[in-house]
């Protein structure tokens, strides 16, 4: 995620994803060629992962991120693991609150 997303590194898509990959986020369609198109659009991303736990062949992540929307995102990722390859993706985004703002006064991430 740090080569791909943080260093514009798309032969990172190679080493860490492969084909058939099936996305089931509604912002993006499935397939490689999406991901290889979209992250040099991604001016001012950020992605700080604060979270990360697996269960079988999937792993998921609990991050702040910048530069997805006009706003901070807290963003669960889930993906599922083929030959140690990502070949799916769910999502939920959120828009970030600061703690100081929530009913709780607890983090989201």
């Amino acid at each position: 995620m740090r080569e791909l997303f943080h260093e514009k590194d798309l032969t990172a898509l190679d080493r860490y994803w492969a084909e058939p990959y099936t996305q089931h986020s509604p912002r993006m369609a499935s397939g490689l060629a999406t991901l290889r198109a979209a992250v040099p659009t991604l001016v001012g991303f950020s992605w700080e992962p604060r979270r990360t736990a697996a269960q079988g062949d999937l792993v998921f992540t609990h991050s702040l991120v910048h530069g997805w929307g006009p706003g901070p995102v807290v963003i669960v990722d889930v993906f599922r693991l083929e030959g140690g390859r990502i070949v799916e993706h769910w999502d939920v985004v959120q828009d970030h609150v600061p703690a100081a703002e929530t009913a709780s006064g607890n983090p989201m991430v």
